[in-house]
């Protein structure tokens, strides 16, 4: 195995993120012990988990020097976000493609792009992968003709080298930890990168932790597909032998309804969260996944004698773009 060391990264901050017992949550929802991890806290443009990625592609961002970045994704994307912001530090420009409702008021995520500097197109209505990525190919060719070298991010930011950001989540979690302690981890999937990122991660770094994720997007099925295809990448840079076998992939995918849209079983979670711990989440992905967590454990599928880990991931900047729902739906006194 190559040493993760010896993978180019371009460091955006300072590690690790720290891990925060939620002893009030816990005993609420019945489990013996609960941490979160707090990627939220990492301290570039907002945070979140992204940032660990990007630091492995800007690299080949800069090295090849791409002189436009493209990125595709909902409305209130993470990884917009991010890559936006790391193309400012680096003085590289940014083009995106956002697809979903009508931005009725620019705020969260999307106000935050702009203050980046980037350039915006919208597919209303429209969050399809498949049309959001053929709009930004097509863009890209459009700056090619006009001279420029563009480099294109797939949705999510989902590649091998940005998984191997995730490995060094994996290594910050077993030093948090004492010696030998069993653990199961539970974190949102979108792209699968993260996702996978942890499955490869907890093989190589912590053997006998068990990898939970609650999808935001995908069924089970096309989880499992995407995320070996990243993992066999990953371990193509890694020096790895690859066998499918060798990985247990264990997704949920009955939490998120549809993407994009807050549930109910998301803001109970999130109000849950934010009234016994004072944890943010936002309605998109991690408040869906903290809903999947407690569901689980209320159905005995976690263990709830052992330690469970979640993975918070970021995206706080989402919460302020769902101001009118969570009013209608928080009904202690708020302004009027």
């Amino acid at each position: 195995m190559k040493n993760l060391k010896d993978i180019p990264r371009i460091k955006l901050t300072e590690y690790p993120t720290p891990m925060t017992n939620a002893s009030a949550l816990a005993k609420e929802i019945g489990l013996s012990k609960l941490l979160i991890k707090r990627d939220d806290l990492i301290g570039f443009a907002g945070g979140g988990t992204k940032v660990r990625k990007l630091e492995y592609d800007l690299p080949e961002i800069l090295e090849n020097d791409y002189d436009v970045v493209l990125a595709a994704g909902g409305i209130q994307s993470n990884h917009a976000r991010i890559l936006s912001a790391a193309a400012k530090k680096f003085n590289i420009v940014t083009k995106l493609v956002l697809g979903g409702p009508k931005a009725t008021a620019y705020n969260g995520n999307l106000l935050i792009d702009i203050l980046f500097g980037a350039e915006i197109k919208f597919l209303v209505d429209d969050d399809d992968n498949d049309h959001l990525t053929a709009a930004m190919n097509e863009w890209a060719e459009e700056l090619k003709r006009k001279g420029m070298r563009p480099y294109i991010s797939p949705i999510g930011g989902s590649t091998p080298r940005g998984s191997i950001g995730c490995i060094n989540a994996i290594g910050e979690i077993a030093d948090q930890l004492t010696t030998g302690e069993k653990v199961q981890i539970v974190l949102p999937v979108g792209s699968c990168g993260t996702y996978a990122g942890f499955v490869l991660g907890s093989k190589l770094l912590m053997p006998n932790a068990r990898i939970i994720g609650i999808s935001v997007s995908r069924t089970s099925e096309a989880i499992k597909k995407r995320s070996l295809e990243i993992i066999e990448d990953c371990c193509k840079l890694l020096n790895i032998n690859y066998d499918a076998n060798d990985y247990k992939l264990e997704p949920y995918d009955q939490y998120f309804d549809e993407y994009g849209i807050s549930t109910k079983s998301g803001k109970d979670a999130l109000l849950k969260c934010a009234n016994t711990e004072g944890i943010l989440f936002d309605p998109i992905y991690t408040a869906k996944a903290m809903a999947g967590l407690i569901d689980l454990a209320d159905r005995g599928i976690l263990n709830k004698e052992i330690t469970t880990i979640f993975l918070h991931t970021g995206g706080l900047p989402i919460l302020f773009s769902f101001e009118k729902t969570l009013l209608k739906y928080n009904y202690s006194k708020h302004p009027s």
